[in-house]
């Protein structure tokens, strides 16, 4: 028997159907009405009732089926079944943003399609054409860039060679499918004009900092949060990028993941500590002091080793810098570009500047940048500092 229930969801009326499979195995596959809520209860309620008949008439011949084909094989799963248990496997053996991604990809986009489209289909029964029609609506009827597919393409076929490992399958299906081909990066970057006028427009804008981070040391989102009073040395006048903060997203639950290491090996490094940025610094350090004076005991306390915090001492997240960046270009009618097209908008810069792409590499702790191979060569600081001097004449004063 096939129980149900409507799930008031994001404004809409959702079917949330609760049945035990062929196997065993307790199933509550969940599927938006497109109904809004309001007005549309019995509505919804027939829906409900519709999809509770059809699933019941399902299961009746997937049982008779598999009774008849599947007698010796009770370790077969749904493909969608098995897709979200890989997931869950895979959560304690790689890196918590990693995993995000994973997540998204299956649970919101890989699974909700095969559902719809083959609400029973078995692990061993799926096909390469499948596989590729998939690819071929995430293309065509989501418009989705070919490097997104090939994302899709890496979780389906790391899964389903779990699968064959293990015995669950006799061939890995993804490995006969035509992935598309990777799309040359094309990026929007701000040539020198553009990022004086957005030096201009920030100033005293809670993006401050973090626009001139990126767009002049070319740091990423999760270095510019990151970054630590401990990391300036005043004396020695260097920036030291060496912790980082991310912030993921799994299941509806958001989370803050803070780390004293940089994305790759070569994103460690140290950059010269410009006046104009070293002036900046001292006042936030000025302002931060009299906001806990203000506030006293609702100062928080807690992230006082960031640099990048807000009035009440509470460190920036990186989705703020996401969801603000564009909002601030509206206001004051910039060409809309992304806030991690600041990085590329400092490379290209310093590349029209003269400096060469080994030298940019270093200073953007990138580990291939243009035309560059992934081969790393010492460069002192002295060059370091040319790098500084070259962009730095857009700076504000």
């Amino acid at each position: 028997m096939v129980a149900g229930h409507l799930r008031e969801k994001n404004g809409y009326y959702h079917l949330v159907l609760s049945y035990v499979d062929e196997y065993g195995k307790r199933q509550t596959p969940s599927k938006s009405t497109g109904l809004p809520v309001k007005g549309n209860k019995k509505r919804a309620e027939a829906m409900l009732m519709d999809a509770r008949k059809k699933k019941e008439a399902e299961l009746e011949r997937r049982l008779k089926a598999h009774d008849q084909t599947h007698p010796d094989n009770p370790s077969d799963v749904l493909f969608t079944v098995f897709m979200v248990d890989w997931l869950n496997m895979m959560k304690s053996s790689v890196e918590a943003t990693t995993f995000a991604s994973y997540s998204i990809c299956i649970k919101h986009r890989i699974v909700p399609y095969f559902e719809e489209r083959y609400p029973y289909l078995m692990l061993s029964e799926i096909t390469p054409k499948q596989i590729q029609d998939y690819y071929t609506y995430e293309l065509q009827e989501l418009g989705v860039s070919n490097n997104t597919v090939i994302r899709r393409h890496a979780n389906i076929r790391k899964a389903l060679q779990y699968a064959f490992k293990v015995g669950l399958i006799d061939n890995n299906p993804a490995d006969r499918v035509e992935r598309p081909k990777k799309s040359p990066f094309v990026g929007s970057i701000y040539n020198a004009k553009e990022l004086e006028q957005l030096f201009e427009k920030v100033k005293g804008d809670p993006l401050e900092l973090g626009v001139i981070l990126a767009a002049f040391y070319g740091l990423r989102r999760s270095e510019v949060v990151g970054l630590k009073w401990n990391a300036i040395d005043f004396d020695q006048k260097t920036v030291s990028i060496r912790h980082t903060v991310t912030q993921i997203t799994v299941d509806g639950k958001s989370t803050i993941i803070a780390k004293d290491r940089t994305k790759t090996k070569s994103s460690y490094r140290t950059l010269p500590l410009v006046a104009p940025f070293e002036a900046l610094l001292h006042e936030m350090k000025a302002k931060q002091l009299q906001n806990r004076r203000l506030c006293g005991r609702e100062y928080n306390t807690a992230d006082a080793e960031y640099i990048y915090v807000n009035d009440l001492g509470e460190c920036i997240k990186p989705g703020f810098i996401t969801q603000h960046f564009p909002l601030l270009l509206e206001k004051y009618g910039m060409r809309r570009i992304r806030f991690h097209d600041l990085r590329h908008s400092c490379a290209s810069l310093l590349y029209a500047n003269g400096v060469s792409l080994k030298e940019i590499q270093e200073w953007l702790g990138h580990s291939d940048i243009g035309t560059t191979s992934n081969i790393y060569t010492h460069l002192d600081f002295h060059s370091k500092i040319a790098s500084a001097e070259a962009i730095i004449s857009v700076y504000p004063t």
